[in-house]
């Protein structure tokens, strides 16, 4: 086994370390999710916390780590007896992003409960990471259906494995740290609650911090034991104080001014439900154990909030994480000026006690100060709301000069626009697919290891060779050969790439915000279905990729809102630009099936019959067999229709910016073939 970095020996990161160290005190405040960008020791911090956590007691032999003291009755492996149980080490599991469903929860084997009437259940992760920590890197990118199953285990505390009438129940309570790269996508809002805290990471701009990051990794990689042995003490403090805390936790006390600070600052911050509230009041107990005292502050409430709410006030997927402290300091000073109770809080933010804090960065020689708070004070500016820019769009200048860009107008919930056919890409909630979950529709032969079995087929497969294998008693004779698998239909993500006029011919009619509200809407249509998104612009003299296709739709917004507008109409290298951009991501992701949604009012300037030129490249979309669907921008009494047109040379359909709307009052847009020939 490698010997994992030194927790003390992490450089900076104090609110990393701080969440991680909370969570090893107090394992009810629920986890935490570390969000930042690549190499800031995001992996190695969580792998490093194993090494610091208590000691295990677990009963002997039992594949589920029972406690001796409290065996589960239920246990798959039980009952067990009385005894005094072993002690292991702290388990951290990692879910990889790709794990299957037995996998993550177990298996049965299904030939022997059908033939045998045995319930053989092999383990999954779950039962590995019960009274341990279930690790999930890129937890964003987590499939939607292991994404459930955590929720159920996390909500329960146990774990439950059905299949065909047999049924095995365990116990699955665990610490569940998750890491994610905001700039691959965003978390299902479900998800994001169940993280007790959350935690942002940045590289540290210090030279001198970055010159010790290096220093230590380099001496670590060259001897990892050696490296260890040098930060033997300060882990080994660290650890006693991790007891020390646990320990004194139950005797902290709570009062009631500091439960008013709490309340009145979840209220403020509108956060949704009351598990803010409870996980702000377990966090300011532990960090008030962590700094070795029995009474809560008002500045343990403040660091609780500052862990416990970002998350959870995000009030649209595009919304920054952060809070306002200026606002938050206001707040714990009005609930404690309200307060009668004088419970030893009032020395407000920043006052006595210490604080429950932030860990001391450990020593060893010429070790930098540590860093500073990597908290997120950026202001929670969301695209939508307004047109953002405080005047009306000007009518292009008569040279097709650039303007200034134009805010978006009000998102609205736009109607589904999804590819025909069945497909066989990432789960979603965009069109048919034949996936692992979903209603079944049919049976096949498996063709590896056997996940979902169809009882009826296997049972009338199985039926007409009953004498000839002797059967006497009233269990079914099943072979291998007789399994079957069921097929099921489910919903995939798709690939939606916007190319998106940003043309004067837009702009000058004071449209612009209305078309970036439309695809606003679009793009939080595709967060909930779980696509990849892209954006491409034409405008002047050429078309380009304002966003190459990714998982973060919340960047495609960004893009938007910026996107300045005017000058020609190049509709037909835009639509070229589109071509190339999905030929390359065929080669990297043949499954994921794409859908072109092409924002424009259908005019085309510069060069020789731009019009036809731009319907030559739409029928190239169409030879490939591209789904797509024109967004019909086109206003005024005397319409050319030329956005319809450009619809039938792509083989899609069309819509106007109303008829997208999915409470408009025009049919729902359920298949672009079948809009393309209504069209």
């Amino acid at each position: 086994m490698s010997t994992p970095y030194p927790f003390t020996a992490i450089v900076g990161q104090d609110d990393l370390r701080l969440g991680l160290l909370l969570n090893a005190v107090s394992p009810a405040v629920g986890g935490v999710l570390v969000r930042g960008e690549k190499g800031t020791a995001k992996s190695t911090a969580v792998r490093a916390l194993a090494a610091l956590m208590p000691e295990v007691p677990v009963v002997s032999g039992c594949r589920f780590s029972c406690d001796p003291s409290a065996p589960d009755p239920a246990c798959p492996d039980g009952p067990h007896g009385a005894g005094p149980g072993v002690s292991r080490p702290a388990r951290t599991v990692e879910l990889p992003v790709g794990a299957s469903e037995d996998r993550l929860v177990g298996a049965l084997d299904i030939e022997r409960a059908l033939s045998e009437g045995v319930k053989a259940f092999e383990p999954g992760l779950l039962a590995d990471a019960h009274r341990g920590i279930l690790y999930v890197d890129e937890v964003n990118l987590l499939h939607d259906h292991l994404v459930d199953l955590l929720l159920d285990a996390a909500a329960m505390g146990a774990s439950y494995v059905e299949r065909e009438g047999v049924s095995v129940r365990h116990a699955a309570r665990f610490l569940l740290v998750g890491t994610m790269n905001p700039e691959e996508g965003e978390l299902r809002p479900q998800l994001l609650d169940r993280f007790g805290l959350t935690v942002e990471v940045a590289a540290s701009r210090d030279t001198d911090q970055r010159v010790e990051v290096v220093r230590r990794r380099l001496a670590y990689d060259d001897d990892p034991e050696g490296f260890a042995a040098r930060w033997a003490r300060e882990e080994t403090a660290l650890r006693e104080r991790i007891a020390a805390a646990r320990v004194l936790l139950p005797r902290v006390v709570l009062g009631d001014g500091v439960l008013r600070q709490i309340a009145a600052t979840c209220a403020a911050f509108e956060v949704d439900g009351m598990r803010a509230d409870i996980v702000m009041a377990r966090t300011a107990t532990a960090l008030a154990a962590w700094a070795g005292r029995e009474e809560v502050t008002a500045e343990d409430v403040r660091q609780a909030a500052l862990l416990a709410l970002p998350h959870r006030r995000r009030r649209n997927p595009f919304d920054a994480p952060g809070l306002d402290e200026e606002k938050l300091d206001d707040t714990l000073k009005e609930a404690e000026g309200d307060s009668d109770d004088g419970d030893g809080d009032d020395d407000g933010p920043g006052g006595g006690g210490g604080g429950g804090g932030v860990p001391p960065q450990s020593g060893g020689p010429d070790a930098p100060d540590r860093e500073a708070g990597t908290g997120d004070d950026t202001p929670a500016d969301a695209p939508a709301g307004g047109d953002g820019s405080g005047s009306e769009p000007r009518p292009a200048p008569a040279g097709g000069a650039e303007q200034a860009p134009v805010g978006a107008s009000e998102p609205f919930r736009a109607k589904m626009l999804s590819v025909p056919g069945l497909g066989e890409g990432a789960a979603g909630r965009r069109s048919r697919a034949r996936t692992e979950h979903g209603r079944t529709t049919g049976a096949r032969r498996p063709e590896g290891a056997l996940t979902k079995l169809h009882l009826a087929a296997t049972v009338q497969a199985a039926a007409p060779h009953q004498r000839a294998r002797g059967r006497s008693g009233r269990g079914l004779v099943v072979r291998r050969d007789d399994l079957r698998q069921a097929t099921r239909e489910g919903r995939e993500g798709n690939l939606v790439l916007f190319v998106v006029d940003a043309s004067g011919s837009m702009a000058a009619r004071q449209r612009m915000g209305a078309v970036k509200g439309a695809v606003l809407s679009l793009l939080l249509d595709a967060y909930q279905r779980r696509d990849k998104v892209g954006l491409v612009t034409f405008r002047g003299k050429e078309a380009e990729v304002a966003l190459p296709p990714t998982s973060s739709v919340d960047a495609a917004a960004a893009r938007l809102e910026s996107l300045p507008t005017g000058g020609r109409t190049p509709l037909a290298a835009g639509l070229l630009k589109a071509h190339d951009v999905l030929r390359v991501e065929r080669m990297r992701d043949p499954s994921r099936r794409p859908l072109l949604v092409v924002v424009t009012d259908g005019r085309a300037t510069g060069g020789p019959d731009p019009v036809a030129l731009a319907g030559r490249a739409g029928r190239l979309h169409a030879a490939e067999g591209t789904a797509s669907v024109v967004v019909d921008c086109e206003t005024g009494v005397v319409r050319l229709g030329l956005a319809a047109q450009l619809a039938r040379e792509l083989g899609g359909g069309a819509v106007t910016l109303h008829e997208l709307r999915a409470d408009s009052i025009a049919g729902l847009v359920k298949d672009v073939t079948a809009a393309g020939r209504a069209a």
